[in-house]
């Protein structure tokens, strides 16, 4: 189990440079998953850390190793792909022993170490099987088995589960999650589902556009994203953005939008001017007696869940709430908020 560094990495292709310099420290044995829409670097930044990409500027260390110039092989590292990647001719069994036999390992090692793989992952009964005659599910797993038969120090998944439809992809993630904890490796996974990010990861780290936006703990980006779009993009449904224009009063501060509408903050410590109020879905509650008020355009009633969505001063927002709810598109709602679920963002989108 090692520890991963990464020391000003940048990427250019061409003349166009795509990671800027990043820094970043990962301890060993951390679960540590890079999140962040299509085409923010995430998947480059990996296949640095694989080797499969060359490293335009800065340093990666692997333990005490500095790893920046070496090819794959020497980097001690494993990675499971998207598409599983697996040899289409071979069963089951060859996929995972074919690594190890063209390193000339062992026979008896060979069979201990694939054995293994097939007690953890539970793949006995398609040992004989064609990756042709596998579901998705069953592939993944082989590709993961095919992985942990190396014996790595770092662990890299490029979006292994995207591939796989809903069922499997909670099926798969759990069993992930398992493996970190039997095994105690370091492990990067990448990801454009922040619902995965969310629950596998010790760490996250957020990107954009080539840049890390923030590092921390999933609940700690949760309740203190660091701008709008961590805020945005960690959550589910997404957080609820208003602009409106702050005033700091001496009993209580308000923000006021753009109708001329007001919702009450509490003693918020924010500059007196223009703002984005922050709200999460969850955080908002139903209240008839409330000055705010907000127009239902469509409900979503998911069981033991609903969703409200709805018009707050010409804004779109969502609510969330937990039972049935009686409310119908067109209804008029009051809506209360407690100040410690209010975030606030100026006009660069940095949280205050």
């Amino acid at each position: 189990m090692s520890a991963l560094s990464l020391r000003g990495i940048t990427k250019q292709f061409g003349k166009t440079e795509t990671i800027h310099g990043i820094d970043l420290e990962i301890d060993a044995g951390e679960f540590v998953v890079f999140v962040g829409p299509s085409g923010c670097g995430k998947s480059t930044l990996l296949r640095m850390i694989a080797g499969l990409e060359e490293v335009t500027a800065g340093a990666i260390k692997i333990g005490d190793r500095d790893v920046t110039t070496r090819p794959p092989s020497e980097r001690r590292v494993a990675m499971v792909f998207q598409s599983y990647a697996l040899y289409p001719h071979m069963t089951v069994a060859e996929n995972l022993s074919f690594g190890m036999r063209m390193r000339g390992v062992a026979k008896g090692v060979i069979a201990q170490k694939v054995q293994m793989a097939v007690e953890m992952l539970r793949l006995a009964p398609y040992l004989d099987r064609k990756p042709g005659a596998l579901s998705g599910g069953q592939c993944q797993r082989v590709a993961i088995g095919r992985a942990l038969v190396q014996e790595p120090d770092v662990f890299l998944f490029d979006e292994p589960l995207s591939n796989l439809d809903a069922e499997l992809r909670l099926k798969t993630r759990l069993e992930i999650a398992a493996l970190h904890k039997r095994l105690g490796k370091t492990m990067i996974y990448v990801t454009h589902d922040q619902v995965e990010a969310m629950t596998l990861a010790d760490k996250i780290v957020v990107l954009r556009d080539g840049v890390v936006e923030q590092v921390g703990k999933p609940m700690d980006l949760y309740h203190s994203p660091a701008n709008l779009f961590v805020a945005g993009f960690i959550g589910s449904p997404a957080m609820n953005f208003l602009p409106a224009e702050f005033m700091a009063l001496a009993e209580f501060n308000q923000a006021v939008f753009a109708d001329g509408s007001q919702w009450l903050l509490g003693k918020k410590d924010a500059p007196v001017g223009k703002v984005t109020v922050g709200i999460r879905p969850e955080h908002i509650r139903l209240d008839r007696s409330s000055a705010m008020r907000a127009r239902v355009n469509t409900v979503e009633q998911l069981g033991a869940t609903a969703y409200l969505y709805c018009s707050v001063a010409g804004q779109p927002i969502c609510i969330e709430v937990r039972g049935v709810i009686d409310a119908r598109v067109g209804d008029e709602i009051g809506l209360h908020t407690a100040p410690e679920h209010i975030h606030l963002f100026d006009a660069q989108g940095v949280a205050i």
